[in-house]
């Protein structure tokens, strides 16, 4: 494995250096303070400068069509997360007009796309119910045709970034009586659309989701992607993408693992703590000096390094079980101050660990929790079969 530094040609340090200028300008402190206060994971300011000076018509589109080459690309992904760029709403606008480019019809496309690459469009996922869990085949927010249009009614649960979206990527089930994964119809719905109630929540690491309410919203027709009942076939990409299960590029340009704008931050916190307890105090002694703290945050590195270089779904997984395993740890090593959040006065460090002790349950049920990944990895890769939830026997 080869681990030496890119040599990067005149063109591409050119772009390197103005991605970095750019993003020095517009994502500054008071951007970061405003994202983590309100838990948007969002800033419109940023988002509209992406789209005028091209980025986003660049990262989305492919080489020939126009789009940043591999190489650019990959310095383009990077610094993004360098720069802590509030992403969220960025990730599923992509993944959902991807949707709507194949399934889409040209109406919808020509009205959708154009104000994506401009910013001015931002798309969000509705998928979980409020009883439904993971399993979003289980859909029971309907649909009933009415002419040439839909009256949708039902309520969904985790739409992050609802508030700061024209149009939601909504499952719908449009036949009760056929089986689950034959019942979906999917639809871009726009989400100022008369019946529509869109209500925040927070969560614990302090970042800001939404249950979305549907009462009698009547969609145009020109607003479904793909066939009645085929909703299926229009979630596979959006799916395999968050869930990692999408094939790698030839010339390992992409992240290992899926997830890994989280694990950044599982990164930078074991990096932090390294530099605190490698610190002298004020007689010259180092934390790291005691063979239990530099045995404890050894481990927590190695788990991870490991984590960070496992690759696609199993990579989902163990970013998100690592870094609920390294931040207690972490914290424990900086003691008590480690317990102050970002921006604290006298926090051990910056409150980059207790940050990933709050984020990490959220990782670790993003997209699907841990335990539907486990049984996606048994049945699928190692064909296990498929997991039996049925009471167990009693005892005669």
């Amino acid at each position: 494995m080869d681990f030496s530094r890119v040599q990067l040609s005149d063109d591409d340090r050119a772009f390197l250096e103005e991605a970095r200028a750019f993003l020095a300008e517009h994502v500054t402190d008071d951007v970061i303070r405003r994202d983590r206060e309100t838990g948007d994971n969002f800033d419109e300011g940023v988002h509209l400068a992406l789209g005028e000076a091209g980025y986003l018509h660049g990262e989305w589109k492919s080489e020939d069509e126009g789009g940043f080459p591999r190489v650019r690309r990959r310095l383009w992904e990077l610094e993004k997360r360098r720069y802590h760029v509030p992403w969220v709403t960025m990730g599923t606008t992509v993944m959902v007009s991807r949707a709507v480019a194949a399934f889409g019809s040209p109406e919808l496309r020509d009205e959708v796309l154009p104000k994506v690459f401009s910013g001015e469009a931002r798309l969000c996922l509705g998928y979980t119910e409020p009883e439904g869990g993971s399993d979003i085949a289980t859909c029971k927010t309907r649909a009933v045709r009415d002419g040439d249009e839909w009256v949708i009614n039902g309520s969904k649960m985790f739409t992050t970034g609802a508030h700061n979206c024209q149009y939601v990527f909504l499952i719908t089930n449009t036949d009760p009586d056929a089986q689950k994964h034959k019942s979906i119809t999917m639809f871009l719905v726009p989400l100022d659309t008369p019946g529509i109630e869109i209500q925040g929540i927070r969560t614990v690491d302090g970042d800001r989701t939404n249950i979305v309410y549907y009462s009698d919203v009547r969609v145009p027709d020109r607003y479904r992607l793909g066939e009645v009942n085929g909703g299926w076939t229009v979630l596979r990409g959006p799916l395999d993408a968050e869930h990692g299960a999408t094939a790698t590029e030839p010339d390992g340009l992409q992240d290992v693992a899926i997830m890994m704008h989280q694990g950044e931050f599982m990164v930078k916190a074991c990096d932090v703590a390294g530099r605190v307890v490698g610190t002298p105090d004020a007689n010259g002694r180092k934390a790291i000096d005691d063979d239990s703290v530099a045995y404890r945050l050894g481990r927590s590195v190695a788990r991870m390094e490991v984590a960070v270089s496992t690759p696609s779904i199993f990579g989902r997984v163990a970013l998100a079980q690592s870094m609920r395993d390294v931040a207690p740890d972490l914290m424990d090593i900086l003691g008590t101050a480690s317990t102050l959040p970002v921006g604290t006065e006298g926090a051990a460090d910056d409150g980059a660990a207790e940050y990933v002790y709050r984020f990490a349950p959220l990782v670790g049920i993003y997209g699907g929790t841990l335990e539907v990944f486990r049984n996606m990895i048994a049945q699928h890769v190692l064909g296990l079969g498929k997991p039996n939830y049925s009471p167990p026997k009693k005892a005669s």
